[in-house]
């Protein structure tokens, strides 16, 4: 296959895993809005994703390895997964009862920027700096989110508005420092894991918190609903397994490509667009209109700039590439 067409394919794979990574924020709303709890939102999606990974990992490294790694360092695969994972999605979860599907979508996107924000925190050396250009663009997706936010609320946020906008800020945080500190560890021990392997053994360190989140759920408003089991198994088949799998494979098909890498990445922004036309069509929310619509675009945009910086950026570097997979989707 040659350059051209690798690359088409990578954008076609991508816009893939863009469509199934929705599942998150349509299928969130559809339980909150048929009143299932929040917190069995959340633990339900990774208590169902750790056997759906199961037939998966014999193709993808293994298992041994990531069993090896946990049991020589359970504390940092503890820390990291609580954070990228337990607390991610809380609050995410939380959120969903906030707003129509497209405005959590929307609002999560501040995770573009948020790994790089967080780099200082983490690293010490060169990877410590946060480059100007891809700054600026971060400035124009968090303009973006802000217009959405207060263009829905017609220019006035309640204190439940604003508890859910800093819960999914926080969310968006919480998902690339989790993936960036555990890749972190994994460096200074020596171990190489793929993609997948990371992601299966960070579900699999964090089932202890997820078992606690749904003993305490079951013991205040006990068992979830049918109804619900199959939203939170729809999200992690779609979002956990099949669009994280999709992205992993296009970023790695034009991972020494810089143009091709970039438009790969900024399929992402096409979340929004999933998020609202389900979100109508299925959940009878409303279209974004005005200033919430001008604040979606300029997210789309800020997507789509951040990411052609990013790429080249870290064009060839197997490191970079790992840091912005793992900073992708929910």
């Amino acid at each position: 296959m040659n350059a051209r067409r690798t690359a088409l394919a990578a954008v076609a794979i991508a816009l893939a895993s863009a469509f199934f990574f929705t599942c998150t924020y349509v299928l969130n709303r559809a339980a909150a809005v048929d009143g299932g709890h929040w917190a069995w939102t959340a633990a339900l999606r990774y208590l169902i994703t750790l056997p759906l990974l199961l037939p998966v990992m014999p193709w993808q490294g293994g298992m041994a390895p990531v069993w090896r790694a946990i049991r020589a360092h359970p504390g940092p695969w503890l820390l990291w997964s609580g954070i990228g994972f337990v607390l991610f999605y809380l609050c995410l979860s939380y959120a969903a009862s906030s707003g129509p599907s497209w405005l959590i979508a929307g609002t999560f996107q501040l995770t573009v920027i948020a790994g790089m924000l967080c780099a200082p925190f983490l690293y010490r050396d060169e990877r410590a700096r946060i480059p100007l250009p891809a700054l600026l663009t971060g400035t124009v997706v968090i303009a973006g989110v802000l217009l959405m936010q207060f263009g829905h609320r017609d220019g006035a946020l309640d204190r439940d508005a604003w508890i859910a906008l800093a819960l999914v800020a926080i969310s968006a945080f919480a998902y690339p420092l989790g993936n960036r500190g555990l890749l972190l560890h994994l460096e200074r021990a020596g171990v190489e894991l793929n993609a997948t392997q990371r992601v299966f053994g960070m579900t699999l360190a964090s089932q202890p918190m997820w078992l606690a989140v749904a003993a305490c759920t079951f013991a205040t408003v006990g068992p979830p609903p049918m109804s619900q089991t199959w939203l939170a198994g729809g999200v992690a088949l779609g979002a956990g397994v099949v669009a994280t799998v999709l992205f992993f494979q296009a970023t790695g098909m034009v991972r020494n490509n810089p143009t091709a890498l970039a438009a790969a990445e900024a399929m992402q922004a096409a979340e929004i667009l999933f998020a609202t036309l389900i979100g109508v069509l299925w959940l009878g929310e409303a279209w974004p209109q005005s200033h919430a619509l001008l604040g979606a675009l300029l997210v789309v945009l800020g997507i789509v700039v951040f990411s052609a910086v990013a790429a080249r950026t870290s064009a060839g570097d197997l490191k970079a590439i790992q840091e912005l997979e793992g900073d992708r989707g929910a």
